[in-house]
């Protein structure tokens, strides 16, 4: 690809839309305050002027109208995509996207195509509590009919918010918010990352970390730390939650025979729970210690930043969990520096 250049990922994902809204007139976007001055984040900005407020719209707070309201125009031949600021605000819309969205494809027989992409913000800022502070991508990953993607890099949210438009079946992509302000290099044309396929961040060969989302990003930190220690960590980014591409993960850990799931939600029942099964299953012979999890405490987040900084894993935690699955004493991190972007956000929201 020519022309590459660092933008963030809030203007990856409003190149995209701007690229394929212009490609493709049956693509629109809704949803509450998109078209407002805050523009979600800066991710619609532009989208009324250069589109006009038909193919750009805020819309009531009615989230299960809004998402059978996309439905049927998806069915009848457009494109919708709806936002949502916050993820659990999808929660008031899943009898449609359970009931209606997941199985309309299914339930025609496969005659209905349903290309209708839903983008919702999730994880933390700060001061969010128990209301907003969620991401819930093993829900919507469980459900038959639903794609679940989460763009880590501005790269791939470029490229899977096209694919995900370029799509026929309902694609639901996660960003999380600290990472609207990450910079990385992005081609300026048009391109896709295939929905289903993982990619390996850093090679290494002692360890395998698996990182959804913010993890990813810690990953990686966590990793730097861990080669001045003498230990090699590859970090894997599955990009897509569903479809999952299993076998880059196994093909890692049958390398490193060590593995670390790190994910942006609770551990019971969640996709650390997935992938560990599946690892444990495909790569029993291979193991040489039990699967470790990295992941959300089985308690609602707290509101304070302090206890914030409790709930929410980071690097370090991911470090300890190496160093448990590799049976190494805890390296000393007092001259190590963490929460450095939870100092930087001004919050709440």
């Amino acid at each position: 690809m020519n022309n590459p250049r660092h933008i963030t990922y809030g203007e990856a994902l409003n190149e995209a839309l701007t690229q394929e809204m212009k490609r493709d007139e049956s693509i629109f976007v809704y949803g509450l305050d998109v078209a407002d001055h805050k523009r979600i984040l800066g991710t619609t900005n532009n989208l009324v002027e250069t589109f006009g407020k038909d193919r750009c719209m805020s819309m009531p707070l009615s989230e299960e109208a809004l998402t059978g309201f996309g439905l049927g125009a998806a069915i009848s031949g457009l494109k919708p995509v709806m936002i949502h600021i916050r993820v659990e605000f999808m929660l008031l819309a899943m009898n449609q996207l359970v009931n209606m969205v997941a199985a309309a494809r299914y339930g025609s027989a496969g005659k209905l195509a349903v290309p209708f992409v839903i983008r919702s913000t999730i994880g933390r800022g700060w001061g969010q509590g128990f209301q907003h502070s969620k991401s819930l991508q093993s829900i919507f990953a469980h459900i038959p009919g639903l794609k679940v993607v989460m763009p880590t890099t501005p790269h791939d949210a470029k490229g899977l918010t096209i694919a995900a438009l370029r799509d026929n079946n309902p694609v639901i992509i996660l960003e999380h918010r600290w990472l609207y302000w990450q910079e990385g290099e992005v081609p300026k044309e048009a391109y896709e990352v295939p929905i289903g396929k993982a990619i390996v961040r850093r090679e290494g060969s002692d360890v395998t970390v698996v990182a959804t989302s913010w993890m990813g990003v810690e990953a990686r930190h966590a990793a730097e730390i861990m080669a001045r220690h003498g230990v090699s960590v590859e970090v894997i980014d599955p990009r897509s939650i569903t479809p999952f591409d299993e076998e880059t993960v196994i093909e890692s850990v049958k390398k490193t025979k060590h593995c670390v799931v790190a994910d942006y939600d609770w551990a019971h029942c969640g996709f650390s729970a997935e992938v560990a099964a599946r690892v444990s299953q495909k790569c029993f012979k291979a193991l040489e210690a039990p699967v470790e999890r990295v992941a959300f405490p089985e308690t609602h987040c707290p509101t304070t930043r302090p206890l914030e900084d409790e709930f929410y894993p980071n690097a370090k935690d991911i470090i300890r969990a190496i160093e448990r699955t590799l049976e190494r004493k805890p390296i000393d991190l007092g001259k190590e520096t963490f929460y450095s972007y939870e100092k930087k956000f001004k919050g709440p929201f």
